[in-house]
């Protein structure tokens, strides 16, 4: 399989020069490819969210799935202060707008790397799964789908409601200690975290602006831990592949940590997030989610 090394770039912004990473198979004329744009969390860089930084995210096996499927991957980093995310004030998007800054990205990929506009792909990690709900409410135009991975949307009266349906997957953990599959805030996150809905408010909010119904189809995923201390279900809201659908993987027993069975976090990060499970490889769930979406 081809070896996909990401590259550094930067973009000219109105709060000056941005920083990403861009991952671009050889072209195939004329070919288009889809684009995937991956957003860290906090704390975190473009480049350990694709693998070049300790330690390597799960999301960077998507390196793997672009060299497979033909597809482009570009990662911004949030720079100094982190994102602008669904949590920003206005001030500080008038400071440093991050959904302008995604938007602007997924322009220059059309325009420079043989992107189909109409499948462009969005995932983000913790605060840059806050970061995917404001692009995916702000620039819905511009998305097939989403995905946010351990991340509540804002409580009501805490952000603008999306109003364009998309095709939303999120991934949530019952034993998160940072951002809470039930909601609320823990008191010992101080400024880390906000008070966020939970989980699957978060997907009904999505659910029900698609106007699917309440029934999904559960699938329960074979347990890999011999212990039993963890475990996925997979609750799946409409029929199509290719037609608007909204997903959640409930991911029982584990904490703040992308599931993976390639890429295993160390133990002394376990100890401080909580456990991680192996049932799944986070990319390429999001990826069978994606695969047959295209903006309508």
């Amino acid at each position: 399989m081809l070896n996909l090394v990401p590259l550094h770039a930067t973009l000219e912004r109105p709060e000056g020069k941005r920083s990403y990473l861009v991952a671009a198979p050889p072209a195939v004329m004329p070919e288009k490819r889809g684009l995937v744009v991956i957003l860290h969390g906090a704390g975190a860089s473009a480049e350990q969210v694709l693998g070049l930084a300790y330690p390597p995210s799960p999301l960077s096996l998507w390196l793997d799935i672009a060299a497979r499927e033909n597809l482009i991957v570009i990662a911004p980093d949030a720079g100094k202060g982190g994102w602008s995310d669904c949590f920003a004030s206005h001030a500080r998007v008038a400071r440093k707008n991050d959904v302008s800054f995604i938007d602007a990205l997924i322009d220059h990929a059309i325009a420079r790397h043989q992107v189909d506009p109409a499948r462009v792909y969005l995932i983000g990690v913790s605060r840059g799964g806050w970061m995917a709900y404001a692009a995916a409410i702000a620039i819905p135009h511009k998305l097939a789908a989403f995905s946010v991975i351990l991340a509540g949307m804002p409580p009501p009266g805490r952000i603008t409601m999306p109003t364009t349906p998309l095709p939303a997957l999120i991934f949530g953990c019952t034993a998160d200690p940072l951002i809470r599959y039930h909601g609320g805030k823990p008191w010992y996150a101080f400024g880390f975290a906000e008070p966020v809905r939970s989980i699957e408010d978060s997907v009904q909010v999505w659910r029900e602006l698609a106007g699917l119904p309440d029934t999904p189809v559960v699938h329960k995923l074979p347990v890999s831990d011999p212990q039993g201390r963890t475990s996925v279900t997979r609750y799946l809201w409409g029929e199509a592949a290719h037609q608007l659908q909204v997903g959640l993987y409930r991911i029982d027993g584990a904490g703040h940590a992308e599931p993976s069975r390639l890429k295993r976090y160390p133990r002394f990060l376990n100890w401080l997030t909580g456990l991680q499970n192996a049932d799944l490889e986070v990319a390429e769930a999001a990826w069978e989610f994606f695969r047959e979406k295209q903006a309508r």
